[in-house]
């Protein structure tokens, strides 16, 4: 096998990797809820998120993967290297932040990382002024404005649903409202894993296409159409991957997303899991890499202050954006000098 065919294939399975460990990092976004609500155990909550992850593939089209692939870095900037330290990066700043407990965005995470080691790779090409033109401000303005607008779009449907709710079932037994949500959570919870799928999952497939785009193996009208052949392998294999990654989940960050915040009951659950769905379907179908992560956190703390500002613990909230903050400059500056060492070792990289 040739060694070009050989690299292209590590940069894939190395995508794919990716894949599975946001899936594993972010589980906690599509089961926090219904688990710290007891509507299901983790087991059977991990089992329900990662099939409704996969069958995204088939709902949710490929919007987001676009943008990512082609919208955000000029492909004649990136080779197999920048692609793999992009990738190595996003991983790296992944497990640490699941060893730390912090639910932070793999997809920023990807995006820094990608856009880091694109850069490092052109100052060392072409010197250090011409980083920044590997950058398309159009795919990269749309994502930073998102990094806001996604919380607060979900705090704000959260917070409005939960009002909807009270006001319409104030004459309601509280046992009586707690049965019905509990199961209604189940549905919300499906429609939020729908979500969760249908935006991470695209990230990583707009990479795997970039990667062989690179590699020769799609063309440019592949790129601007859909995929040609490869479309569905590429689609069905990101989403089992990250659909395995849910399974096997992140329970460190379950008790942070479930618990830490702020307490929540099956009502509050489906509120701030309708909510994050509303989003992510829109945003997915717009080609708006937005951040799951960001968006359920937002939801449930709209959901925390419907009763009182102070059921929010705004010092773990605290602590979690300023982790949303560092996550784009630290996995860029990982990826950037993982780009180095495969410089080190290999000349052509």
């Amino acid at each position: 096998m040739r060694p070009d065919v050989i690299l292209v294939l590590i940069t894939v399975l190395i995508a794919l990797i990716f894949d599975f460990m946001n899936g594993f990092h972010d589980s906690a976004n599509s089961i926090a809820t219904v688990v710290s609500t007891r509507v299901l155990s983790p087991r059977l909550a991990v089992l329900w998120a990662a099939t409704f992850n996969f069958l995204a593939a088939f709902i949710l089209g490929t919007a987001v993967a676009k943008t990512i692939g082609k919208g955000m870095i000029h492909l004649d900037h990136v080779n197999q290297y920048v692609v793999m330290a992009g990738l190595f990066g996003a991983i790296v700043w992944d497990v640490l932040t699941w060893w730390w407990g912090l639910p932070t965005s793999s997809s920023h995470a990807l995006i820094g990382a990608y856009g880091g080691a694109a850069m490092m790779h052109a100052a060392v090409r072409t010197g250090i002024s011409t980083a920044f033109s590997v950058i398309i401000p159009e795919g990269w303005y749309k994502t930073l404005i998102f990094i806001v607008v996604a919380p607060v779009l979900g705090m704000t449907l959260a917070l409005l649903l939960m009002i909807a709710v009270y006001w319409i079932l104030q004459h309601k037994r509280p046992e009586q409202v707690d049965k019905w949500f509990r199961k209604l959570q189940l549905l919300s919870a499906a429609a939020y894993s729908l979500g969760h799928g249908g935006n991470d999952a695209q990230k990583t497939m707009g990479i795997i296409a970039g990667a062989l785009y690179t590699a020769g193996i799609m063309t440019k009208s592949d790129m601007m159409g859909n995929w040609g052949g490869l479309r569905w392998p590429i689609i069905l294999s990101a989403h089992a991957a990250i659909a395995l990654g849910t399974y096997f989940g992140g329970w460190r960050i379950v008790h942070t997303m479930g618990q830490k915040i702020t307490k929540l009951k099956p009502v509050g659950g489906f509120c701030a899991e309708t909510a994050g769905a509303i989003t992510l379907f829109g945003t997915a179908l717009a080609g708006i890499p937005v951040s799951t992560t960001h968006t359920i956190t937002g939801a449930i703390v709209g959901v925390g202050a419907v009763n009182r500002l102070s059921a929010v613990r705004w010092g773990v909230a605290g602590r979690i954006v300023w982790a949303w903050v560092l996550t784009i400059p630290a996995s860029a500056i990982i990826a950037s000098i993982t780009y180095l060492i495969l410089r080190y070792f290999n000349v052509e990289a």
